[in-house]
């Protein structure tokens, strides 16, 4: 099997699934990458779709089921490859798959807020930088969750 490497920019279109094969946990979900282009009038139309199922394996699925959802303007990075089926009339038929490395917000139409997960409480854990005042100072000029809510709005119907 021939595994191109991809970045691919659009839209989750199907709920996250999370199962479990071989023993190792996956969260797949289909995403639609959308491109339009402008006419000679200088107007834009939509141009074709792609659409990609994505897979996330290992530290992924923690980070992937916490963050993402249906409608999610995301970036996914990884390896793609076709996957060929039948379907139920017996016609043969294939789809692009891709086993991703990173995925994450698309900043340029949503506002994220960075978790690091819990270091383990051990000598060689480091100390965040700077002291609790001035990240409570931060904290507290940061937008409310439903501002981010309102601006995610905004952006999905961009």
């Amino acid at each position: 099997m021939f595994e191109t490497p991809m970045t691919a920019v659009g839209r989750i279109i199907t709920d996250l699934r999370r199962r479990v094969v071989g023993g190792q946990e996956v969260i797949s979900f289909r995403m639609a990458c959308n491109s339009r282009r402008r006419t000679a009038e200088g107007t834009w139309e939509p141009g074709n779709t792609l659409y990609i199922t994505v897979n996330c394996w290992g530290r992924l699925v923690t980070g992937v089921g916490a963050g993402l959802y249906k409608g999610a303007s995301v970036i996914a990075v990884g390896t793609v490859h076709t996957s060929d089926y039948e379907d139920r009339d017996g016609v043969k038929r294939s789809s692009l798959e891709m086993r991703a490395t990173a995925v994450g917000p698309d900043l340029a139409r949503v506002i994220a807020r960075i978790e690091q997960p819990p270091q383990p409480h051990g000598g060689d854990a480091p100390e965040p930088p700077g002291d609790s005042a001035a990240h409570a100072e931060t904290e507290a000029d940061e937008p409310d969750s439903g501002d981010e809510e309102e601006l995610e709005e905004i952006a999905l119907s961009a």
